[in-house]
C-alpha cells in the first residue's frame, strides 16, 4: 500500500490473532497486485495498457463496482475526484522542488477527464493512447474496509485497521470503549490536535502538508484539481471524515479539501457526515463534540490488545 500499515485486534489466543493476521495480510496482498499501477500484471496496467484501444477491457464485478463508485463520486463532486488525473505526477514531481511550467501540466492535462472515458458494464475503454486510469486515490480506503469485513467474517468483534492512516473498524474495544484516533496538526505533524473516538464504520483523513513542497515561500500541495490540472491551494490544510465505511470518507475528505474554504464547510455540513476540518489559519470547524480538541500527548489508542499485528 506504499504506506505504514497496522492491525491492532483482540483475540482469544495467539493462534487465532494470527490466523487473522494471514487473513488480513492475503486480502491487502490480493489488492495491492489487482490495482497496484506500479504492477506490470495488474489489472490497473492492463487497464491503462489498453488506452486508445476502441473495444476497451473487459473488467470483472469487484472493478465494476469501483467504478461505478467513482463515476458518481465524479458527478456528485462536479469534477473534483476524477479516476483519471493520476497522469498529472508526470508534470509534478513534489520531490523536485520544481514547480512545473504551465505548458508541462497542460500537456498532461489533455489526458485528464472521467467524461471522456466510456464505462459500460462490464467493459471500460480509454480512448486515448496515454490516457491511465488510478485506482491509488480510493483503494486504500477500499481494503481497509475489506481487511476489516474479511476480520469479522473470520470471527474478530474487537480491533482497528489502519492503513496509512485509511481506518476502519472492526469492532470497539472488549469493555465497549472507542477507539481514539489523533488527528496530526497540520502545520505540526508530528502532534496530534484532536482526538476523534470511533465505535464503528471509517475515517479518512486528508492534508495539504502530505507531499507538498515549499517553492519561493508557497506551498504547493499533493491535492491536484482534475479541472485545472493545478495544485489546489485555497482549501483547508486538512479535514477529517467520519462514515460507514472508510471508502466513503476518504474520496469526501479529497473531494472536500478541493473546495475553496468556505465552501468546504457548506459541503460537509451539507452532507451530514461527520467531520473535523482545520483552516489554513488554524481554527477548527466540524462537528467537534466528536473529538478532544485540546492537545494531550499523542496517543493513538491501540488498547491492551492481545497483538498488534
Amino acid at each position: 500500500m506504499g504506506s505504514p500499515c497496522e492491525l491492532s485486534l483482540y483475540a482469544e489466543s495467539r493462534p487465532a490473532l494470527e490466523r487473522a493476521r494471514d487473513v488480513a495480510c492475503r486480502e491487502i496482498a490480493r489488492l495491492e497486485a489487482k490495482y497496484s499501477r506500479y504492477r506490470d500484471d495488474s489489472l490497473a496496467s492492463r487497464i491503462n495498457r489498453s488506452a486508445g484501444s476502441a473495444c476497451g477491457i473487459e473488467v470483472d464485478d469487484e472493478t465494476a463496482a469501483l467504478l461505478d463508485f467513482a463515476a458518481t463520486a465524479w458527478t456528485e463532486s462536479e469534477g473534483r475526484f476524477d479516476p483519471t488525473s493520476g497522469v498529472l505526477r508526470r508534470a509534478w514531481d513534489f520531490r523536485s522542488g520544481h514547480v512545473p511550467d504551465p505548458s508541462e501540466t497542460e500537456a498532461v492535462h489533455r489526458l485528464v477527464g472521467w467524461s471522456r472515458i466510456r464505462w459500460e458494464r462490464p467493459r471500460l475503454a480509454l480512448p486515448t493512447v496515454g490516457m491511465e486510469l488510478d485506482f491509488g486515490g480510493f483503494v486504500k480506503e477500499y481494503a481497509a474496509d475489506r481487511v476489516a469485513e474479511c476480520l469479522r467474517q473470520e470471527g474478530l468483534a474487537f480491533g482497528l485497521v489502519d492503513l496509512g492512516g485509511d481506518m476502519a473498524i472492526v469492532g470497539p474495544h472488549p469493555d465497549g470503549s472507542p477507539w481514539l484516533i489523533g488527528v496530526r496538526d497540520p502545520r505540526a505533524p508530528s502532534e496530534a490536535i484532536a482526538r476523534i473516538a470511533l465505535h464503528s464504520g471509517g475515517l479518512a483523513t486528508s492534508g495539504d502538508y502530505e507531499r507538498c513542497m515549499v517553492v519561493d515561500g508557497v506551498r504547493y500541495s499533493h491535492l491536484l484539481d482534475p479541472r485545472t490540472g493545478e495544485s489546489f491551494r485555497s482549501g483547508p490544510a486538512c479535514v477529517s471524515v467520519r462514515a460507514p465505511h472508510c471508502l466513503v470518507a476518504g474520496v469526501t475528505a479529497t473531494i472536500a479539501m478541493l473546495h475553496e474554504e468556505p465552501s468546504a464547510e457548506a459541503f460537509l455540513a451539507d452532507l451530514g457526515l461527520p467531520h473535523l476540518g482545520i483552516t489554513q489559519a488554524g481554527r477548527i470547524f466540524g462537528e467537534t463534540r466528536l473529538v478532544e480538541i485540546a492537545p494531550r500527548p499523542r496517543r493513538r489508542t491501540r488498547g491492551a490488545a492481545v497483538g498488534r499485528l
